[in-house]
Protein backbone atom coordinates (compact mmCIF):
# COMPACT_ATOMS: atom_id res chain seq x y z
CA UNK A 1 0.00 0.00 0.00
CA UNK A 2 1.36 3.50 -0.82
CA UNK A 3 2.98 5.49 2.36
CA UNK A 4 0.40 7.94 1.98
CA UNK A 5 -2.43 5.79 1.71
CA UNK A 6 -1.09 4.13 4.75
CA UNK A 7 -0.92 7.34 6.91
CA UNK A 8 -4.38 7.97 6.17
CA UNK A 9 -5.77 4.72 7.17
CA UNK A 10 -3.06 3.61 9.92
CA UNK A 11 -1.56 6.52 11.00
CA UNK A 12 -0.45 4.54 14.11
CA UNK A 13 1.34 1.66 12.24
CA UNK A 14 3.28 4.48 10.30
CA UNK A 15 4.54 6.11 13.42
CA UNK A 16 6.45 3.09 14.06
CA UNK A 17 8.39 3.31 10.41
CA UNK A 18 12.12 3.90 10.44
CA UNK A 19 12.70 6.82 7.72
CA UNK A 20 14.19 4.10 5.38
CA UNK A 21 11.07 2.10 5.86
CA UNK A 22 9.15 5.46 4.56
CA UNK A 23 10.88 5.78 1.87
CA UNK A 24 10.72 2.36 0.47
CA UNK A 25 6.55 2.28 1.03
CA UNK A 26 6.73 5.57 -0.81
CA UNK A 27 5.93 5.34 -4.78
CA UNK A 28 8.48 2.76 -6.05
CA UNK A 29 10.54 3.13 -3.29
CA UNK A 30 13.31 4.53 -5.19
CA UNK A 31 14.63 8.39 -4.25
CA UNK A 32 15.20 9.84 -7.72
CA UNK A 33 14.29 13.74 -9.13
CA UNK A 34 11.09 13.95 -9.96
CA UNK A 35 9.97 10.33 -9.12
CA UNK A 36 6.70 9.07 -7.25
CA UNK A 37 8.34 7.92 -4.26
CA UNK A 38 10.24 11.99 -3.56
CA UNK A 39 6.58 13.57 -4.07
CA UNK A 40 4.90 10.99 -2.00
CA UNK A 41 7.76 10.98 0.49
CA UNK A 42 7.97 14.37 0.52
CA UNK A 43 4.11 15.11 0.83
CA UNK A 44 4.65 12.69 3.85
CA UNK A 45 7.07 14.71 5.75
CA UNK A 46 4.89 18.11 5.53
CA UNK A 47 2.21 16.02 7.42
CA UNK A 48 3.71 14.79 10.49
CA UNK A 49 5.20 15.92 14.02
CA UNK A 50 8.36 18.05 14.14
CA UNK A 51 9.05 15.61 17.32
CA UNK A 52 9.05 12.84 14.03
CA UNK A 53 10.78 14.77 11.63
CA UNK A 54 13.72 15.05 14.82
CA UNK A 55 14.05 11.08 14.98
CA UNK A 56 14.17 10.59 11.36
CA UNK A 57 17.13 13.35 11.10
CA UNK A 58 18.83 11.57 13.79
CA UNK A 59 18.13 8.14 12.10
CA UNK A 60 19.61 9.63 8.98
CA UNK A 61 23.11 10.43 11.06
CA UNK A 62 22.97 7.84 13.45
CA UNK A 63 23.53 4.79 10.61
CA UNK A 64 24.17 5.74 7.14
CA UNK A 65 21.95 3.65 4.46
CA UNK A 66 21.43 4.60 0.77
CA UNK A 67 20.20 7.64 -0.01
CA UNK A 68 20.36 8.94 3.38
CA UNK A 69 21.70 12.03 2.60
CA UNK A 70 19.25 12.43 -0.07
CA UNK A 71 16.67 12.15 2.50
CA UNK A 72 18.36 14.40 5.17
CA UNK A 73 18.02 17.34 2.47
CA UNK A 74 14.24 16.81 2.17
CA UNK A 75 14.07 16.48 6.18
CA UNK A 76 16.24 19.75 6.18
CA UNK A 77 13.89 21.57 3.63
CA UNK A 78 10.93 20.41 5.59
CA UNK A 79 12.49 22.16 8.61
CA UNK A 80 12.60 25.20 6.76
CA UNK A 81 8.59 25.30 6.01
CA UNK A 82 8.33 24.93 9.84
CA UNK A 83 10.20 27.90 9.67
CA UNK A 84 7.84 29.79 7.84
CA UNK A 85 10.09 30.18 4.47
CA UNK A 86 8.62 29.12 1.41
CA UNK A 87 10.67 26.74 0.33
CA UNK A 88 11.88 24.82 -3.74
CA UNK A 89 13.50 21.70 -2.75
CA UNK A 90 17.01 21.28 -4.89
CA UNK A 91 18.15 18.53 -6.94
CA UNK A 92 19.11 15.28 -5.56
CA UNK A 93 21.59 15.02 -7.99
CA UNK A 94 24.14 17.75 -10.11
CA UNK A 95 22.38 18.10 -13.87
CA UNK A 96 24.12 19.86 -16.46
CA UNK A 97 23.37 23.24 -16.72
CA UNK A 98 20.91 23.29 -13.82
CA UNK A 99 21.80 25.38 -10.38
CA UNK A 100 23.01 22.53 -7.41
CA UNK A 101 21.88 24.11 -4.29
CA UNK A 102 19.85 21.83 -2.00
CA UNK A 103 17.26 24.29 -1.70
CA UNK A 104 15.94 27.81 -2.00
CA UNK A 105 14.24 29.39 1.48
CA UNK A 106 12.48 33.14 0.96
CA UNK A 107 11.62 34.08 4.50
CA UNK A 108 8.43 35.91 5.36
CA UNK A 109 10.46 38.95 5.22
CA UNK A 110 11.93 38.83 1.85
CA UNK A 111 14.95 37.52 2.44
CA UNK A 112 16.42 34.47 0.28
CA UNK A 113 18.39 31.87 1.71
CA UNK A 114 20.30 29.32 -0.48
CA UNK A 115 20.58 25.79 1.23
CA UNK A 116 23.53 23.50 1.40
CA UNK A 117 23.12 19.93 3.19
CA UNK A 118 26.28 17.91 4.23
CA UNK A 119 25.70 14.89 6.42
CA UNK A 120 29.36 15.18 8.18
CA UNK A 121 32.28 17.95 7.15
CA UNK A 122 35.01 15.14 6.69
CA UNK A 123 35.03 15.86 2.97
CA UNK A 124 36.63 19.45 2.10
CA UNK A 125 33.29 21.63 -0.01
CA UNK A 126 34.20 24.38 -2.58
CA UNK A 127 32.79 27.52 -0.78
CA UNK A 128 33.36 29.26 -4.53
CA UNK A 129 30.94 26.51 -6.09
CA UNK A 130 28.53 27.31 -3.29
CA UNK A 131 28.79 31.09 -4.10
CA UNK A 132 28.79 30.28 -7.70
CA UNK A 133 25.24 29.11 -6.93
CA UNK A 134 24.08 32.51 -5.40
CA UNK A 135 25.44 34.15 -8.04
CA UNK A 136 23.61 32.95 -11.01
CA UNK A 137 20.51 32.77 -9.07
CA UNK A 138 21.18 36.86 -8.14
CA UNK A 139 22.06 37.20 -12.67
CA UNK A 140 18.80 35.21 -13.42
CA UNK A 141 16.80 37.39 -11.39
CA UNK A 142 15.72 34.80 -8.77
CA UNK A 143 16.91 36.36 -5.66
CA UNK A 144 18.81 39.68 -4.41
CA UNK A 145 21.84 40.89 -3.02
CA UNK A 146 20.04 40.58 0.29
CA UNK A 147 20.30 36.70 -0.41
CA UNK A 148 22.71 34.30 1.93
CA UNK A 149 23.76 30.62 2.06
CA UNK A 150 23.48 28.21 4.74
CA UNK A 151 25.27 25.12 5.29
CA UNK A 152 23.49 22.53 7.69
CA UNK A 153 25.96 20.24 9.03
CA UNK A 154 24.08 16.62 10.17
CA UNK A 155 26.50 16.41 12.72
CA UNK A 156 27.25 18.79 15.71
CA UNK A 157 31.19 18.58 15.44
CA UNK A 158 31.86 21.37 12.24
CA UNK A 159 34.86 22.71 13.20
CA UNK A 160 36.69 21.67 9.88
CA UNK A 161 33.89 23.43 7.96
CA UNK A 162 33.86 26.40 10.28
CA UNK A 163 37.20 26.86 9.35
CA UNK A 164 36.96 26.87 5.84
CA UNK A 165 34.65 28.87 5.90
CA UNK A 166 35.95 31.69 7.93
CA UNK A 167 38.97 31.09 5.57
CA UNK A 168 36.84 31.94 2.67
CA UNK A 169 35.92 35.06 0.77
CA UNK A 170 32.42 34.51 1.13
CA UNK A 171 32.64 34.29 4.58
CA UNK A 172 30.37 37.13 5.04
CA UNK A 173 27.69 35.85 2.99
CA UNK A 174 27.55 31.79 4.83
CA UNK A 175 25.91 31.05 7.70
CA UNK A 176 26.63 27.08 9.48
CA UNK A 177 24.28 25.30 11.59
CA UNK A 178 23.91 21.77 12.93
CA UNK A 179 20.89 19.47 12.16
CA UNK A 180 20.38 19.32 15.70
CA UNK A 181 20.64 22.95 16.33
CA UNK A 182 17.90 23.71 13.54
CA UNK A 183 15.52 21.14 15.04
CA UNK A 184 16.01 23.32 18.24
CA UNK A 185 15.20 26.15 16.36
CA UNK A 186 11.66 25.11 14.97
CA UNK A 187 10.41 23.53 18.18
CA UNK A 188 11.67 26.76 19.95
CA UNK A 189 9.50 28.51 17.68
CA UNK A 190 6.41 26.03 17.81
CA UNK A 191 6.44 26.47 21.66
CA UNK A 192 6.32 30.71 20.90
CA UNK A 193 3.16 32.67 20.52
CA UNK A 194 4.54 35.92 18.81
CA UNK A 195 4.84 36.66 15.17
CA UNK A 196 8.30 38.99 16.23
CA UNK A 197 9.47 35.52 17.98
CA UNK A 198 9.39 33.85 15.03
CA UNK A 199 11.19 36.68 12.52
CA UNK A 200 14.36 36.98 15.53
CA UNK A 201 14.49 33.25 15.27
CA UNK A 202 14.85 33.20 11.19
CA UNK A 203 17.32 36.24 11.44
CA UNK A 204 19.83 34.08 13.28
CA UNK A 205 20.24 32.02 9.87
CA UNK A 206 21.25 35.51 8.27
CA UNK A 207 24.99 36.02 8.32
CA UNK A 208 25.38 39.41 11.02
CA UNK A 209 28.49 40.96 12.20
CA UNK A 210 28.43 40.82 15.71
CA UNK A 211 31.30 42.67 17.15
CA UNK A 212 28.17 44.75 18.57
CA UNK A 213 26.03 41.83 20.23
CA UNK A 214 23.22 44.32 20.36
CA UNK A 215 20.93 42.56 17.72
CA UNK A 216 22.08 38.71 19.18
CA UNK A 217 20.65 40.29 22.75
CA UNK A 218 17.44 41.38 21.34
CA UNK A 219 16.96 38.01 19.29
CA UNK A 220 17.51 36.16 23.00
CA UNK A 221 15.41 38.73 24.98
CA UNK A 222 12.12 38.35 22.77
CA UNK A 223 12.46 34.35 22.59
CA UNK A 224 12.57 34.09 26.76
CA UNK A 225 10.31 36.73 27.22
CA UNK A 226 7.61 34.49 24.75
CA UNK A 227 8.48 31.52 26.17
CA UNK A 228 7.59 32.65 29.43
CA UNK A 229 4.42 34.34 28.77
CA UNK A 230 1.58 32.66 29.45
CA UNK A 231 -0.97 33.17 26.94
CA UNK A 232 -4.03 31.36 28.84
CA UNK A 233 -3.58 33.67 31.32
CA UNK A 234 -3.46 37.01 29.73
CA UNK A 235 -7.00 38.25 30.97
CA UNK A 236 -5.72 38.52 34.08
CA UNK A 237 -4.33 42.09 33.47
CA UNK A 238 -6.79 44.98 34.19
CA UNK A 239 -10.25 44.85 33.39
CA UNK A 240 -11.47 48.09 30.68
CA UNK A 241 -13.79 50.60 33.26
CA UNK A 242 -17.14 49.14 33.56
CA UNK A 243 -15.92 45.39 33.59
CA UNK A 244 -15.99 42.74 36.19
CA UNK A 245 -11.87 42.60 36.87
CA UNK A 246 -10.88 39.00 36.79
CA UNK A 247 -10.40 37.41 40.04
CA UNK A 248 -6.79 36.70 40.60
CA UNK A 249 -5.90 33.29 42.01
CA UNK A 250 -2.34 31.84 43.11
CA UNK A 251 -3.52 28.47 41.85
CA UNK A 252 -2.11 27.76 38.38
CA UNK A 253 -3.34 25.09 36.09
CA UNK A 254 -0.48 22.71 35.74
CA UNK A 255 1.50 22.73 32.38
CA UNK A 256 1.00 18.91 31.49
CA UNK A 257 -2.31 19.25 31.49
CA UNK A 258 -2.93 22.34 29.32
CA UNK A 259 -0.67 20.05 27.01
CA UNK A 260 -2.82 17.31 27.06
CA UNK A 261 -6.31 19.14 26.88
CA UNK A 262 -4.39 20.90 23.96
CA UNK A 263 -3.45 17.82 22.46
CA UNK A 264 -6.88 16.42 22.76
CA UNK A 265 -8.49 19.80 21.40
CA UNK A 266 -6.14 19.38 18.34
CA UNK A 267 -6.54 15.50 17.82
CA UNK A 268 -10.90 16.05 17.59
CA UNK A 269 -10.43 19.07 14.94
CA UNK A 270 -8.20 17.24 12.97
CA UNK A 271 -10.86 14.78 12.61
CA UNK A 272 -13.58 17.90 12.78
CA UNK A 273 -11.43 19.44 9.33
CA UNK A 274 -10.61 16.07 7.71
CA UNK A 275 -6.80 16.64 7.93
CA UNK A 276 -3.93 16.33 10.59
CA UNK A 277 -3.33 19.91 12.18
CA UNK A 278 0.28 20.76 12.72
CA UNK A 279 1.66 22.98 15.37
CA UNK A 280 2.55 26.49 13.62
CA UNK A 281 3.42 28.10 17.13
CA UNK A 282 1.65 27.47 20.53
CA UNK A 283 -1.76 28.33 19.94
CA UNK A 284 -1.95 28.35 16.12
CA UNK A 285 -1.73 25.22 14.21
CA UNK A 286 -2.67 24.12 10.65
CA UNK A 287 -3.37 21.42 8.01
CA UNK A 288 -0.18 20.85 5.37
CA UNK A 289 -1.72 22.50 2.61
CA UNK A 290 -2.58 25.90 5.11
CA UNK A 291 -5.66 25.66 4.09
CA UNK A 292 -7.64 24.40 7.23
CA UNK A 293 -6.26 26.62 10.35
CA UNK A 294 -6.64 26.65 14.26
CA UNK A 295 -6.18 29.13 17.20
CA UNK A 296 -6.42 27.01 20.24
CA UNK A 297 -6.22 28.78 23.65
CA UNK A 298 -7.70 27.52 27.58
CA UNK A 299 -8.68 28.85 30.51
CA UNK A 300 -8.91 27.61 33.64
CA UNK A 301 -12.76 27.52 35.52
CA UNK A 302 -13.72 30.60 37.68
CA UNK A 303 -16.03 30.45 40.67
CA UNK A 304 -17.07 34.72 40.09
CA UNK A 305 -18.03 36.19 37.09
CA UNK A 306 -17.23 34.66 33.68
CA UNK A 307 -16.64 30.91 34.36
CA UNK A 308 -13.97 30.96 31.39
CA UNK A 309 -12.01 34.23 30.42
CA UNK A 310 -9.32 34.12 27.48
CA UNK A 311 -7.88 36.90 25.03
CA UNK A 312 -8.45 36.87 21.06
CA UNK A 313 -5.56 38.05 19.51
CA UNK A 314 -5.66 40.26 15.76
CA UNK A 315 -2.50 38.34 14.92
CA UNK A 316 -4.87 35.16 15.64
CA UNK A 317 -7.50 36.59 13.11
CA UNK A 318 -5.16 37.56 10.99
CA UNK A 319 -3.68 34.07 10.97
CA UNK A 320 -7.02 32.07 10.47
CA UNK A 321 -8.26 35.21 8.09
CA UNK A 322 -5.42 33.30 5.59
CA UNK A 323 -6.35 29.83 5.21
CA UNK A 324 -9.87 28.10 3.83
CA UNK A 325 -11.20 27.26 7.02
CA UNK A 326 -10.76 28.78 10.56
CA UNK A 327 -11.52 27.68 14.00
CA UNK A 328 -11.17 30.04 17.16
CA UNK A 329 -11.49 27.03 19.77
CA UNK A 330 -11.84 27.58 23.36
CA UNK A 331 -10.70 24.88 26.02
CA UNK A 332 -12.62 24.49 29.36
CA UNK A 333 -10.67 23.58 31.99
CA UNK A 334 -12.83 21.10 34.04
CA UNK A 335 -15.09 20.35 30.76
CA UNK A 336 -14.59 17.48 28.69
CA UNK A 337 -15.47 19.48 25.68
CA UNK A 338 -14.60 22.42 23.67
CA UNK A 339 -15.78 25.31 21.52
CA UNK A 340 -14.69 25.55 17.82
CA UNK A 341 -16.29 28.80 16.60
CA UNK A 342 -15.44 29.32 12.92
CA UNK A 343 -13.48 32.77 12.49
CA UNK A 344 -16.88 34.53 10.59
CA UNK A 345 -19.18 33.34 13.21
CA UNK A 346 -17.24 35.00 15.58
CA UNK A 347 -15.86 38.19 13.72
CA UNK A 348 -19.34 39.92 13.62
CA UNK A 349 -19.46 40.19 17.61
CA UNK A 350 -16.05 41.35 18.27
CA UNK A 351 -17.01 44.94 17.68
CA UNK A 352 -19.24 44.76 21.04
CA UNK A 353 -16.98 42.94 23.11
CA UNK A 354 -14.18 44.28 25.65
CA UNK A 355 -10.77 45.47 24.68
CA UNK A 356 -7.38 45.87 26.45
CA UNK A 357 -4.52 47.69 25.01
CA UNK A 358 -1.07 46.31 26.27
CA UNK A 359 3.01 46.80 25.27
CA UNK A 360 2.01 44.08 22.95
CA UNK A 361 -1.17 45.65 21.16
CA UNK A 362 -4.84 45.27 21.57
CA UNK A 363 -6.91 41.86 22.18
CA UNK A 364 -10.20 41.09 22.78
CA UNK A 365 -11.78 39.68 26.06
CA UNK A 366 -14.09 36.83 25.48
CA UNK A 367 -16.42 35.70 28.23
CA UNK A 368 -18.14 32.22 28.84
CA UNK A 369 -20.86 31.65 31.29
CA UNK A 370 -21.17 28.28 32.44
CA UNK A 371 -25.19 27.56 33.27
CA UNK A 372 -26.56 25.06 36.38
CA UNK A 373 -27.56 22.97 33.30
CA UNK A 374 -23.79 22.97 31.83
CA UNK A 375 -24.87 24.60 28.48
CA UNK A 376 -21.91 27.22 28.21
CA UNK A 377 -22.95 31.03 26.17
CA UNK A 378 -20.53 33.67 24.96
CA UNK A 379 -20.79 36.59 27.21
CA UNK A 380 -21.72 39.90 24.85
CA UNK A 381 -21.81 42.86 27.21
CA UNK A 382 -24.84 44.80 26.97
CA UNK A 383 -26.35 42.22 24.68
CA UNK A 384 -28.10 39.36 24.63
CA UNK A 385 -25.45 36.21 25.07
CA UNK A 386 -24.97 33.84 22.63
CA UNK A 387 -25.38 30.19 22.60
CA UNK A 388 -22.05 27.94 21.78
CA UNK A 389 -24.07 24.28 21.40
CA UNK A 390 -23.83 24.15 18.13
CA UNK A 391 -20.00 24.85 18.10
CA UNK A 392 -19.38 21.99 20.98
CA UNK A 393 -16.72 19.29 20.17
CA UNK A 394 -16.73 16.40 22.36
CA UNK A 395 -13.33 15.26 24.15
CA UNK A 396 -12.11 11.80 25.91
CA UNK A 397 -12.50 11.85 29.24
CA UNK A 398 -9.87 13.67 31.29
CA UNK A 399 -8.75 13.33 34.68
CA UNK A 400 -7.77 16.92 36.23
CA UNK A 401 -6.52 18.45 39.59
CA UNK A 402 -8.60 20.01 41.24
CA UNK A 403 -6.47 23.25 40.53
CA UNK A 404 -7.98 23.31 36.95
Amino acid sequence: MPLLSLWESDQKTVEQFTVQQAVSFAGDGKLKDGSDCSLEFRKYLSQIETSKLKVYVEQCLGEAFDKSGLVLQDLINELGRRLDFQVQNGFYSGRKSAIGNDGLWKAPEGNHIILEVKTTDAYRMSMDTIAGYRARLIDEGEIGLSSSILIVVGREDTGELEAQVRGSRHAWDIRLISADALVKMVLLKENSDEEETGQKIRSILVPVEYTRVDGLVDVVFTTASDLDSELEETPALAAPAGETKLPRSNEVTDKDLLNAKRFAIISAMSNLVGSKLLKRTRAMYWSADRHARVACTISKRYEDGPSYWYAFHPSWKEFLEKGTNGYFVLGCMGRNDAFSIPLEELVPYLDFLNTTHSNKGRYWHIHLEELPNGQVSLVIPKRENVSLGRFRIDLPVQFESASS
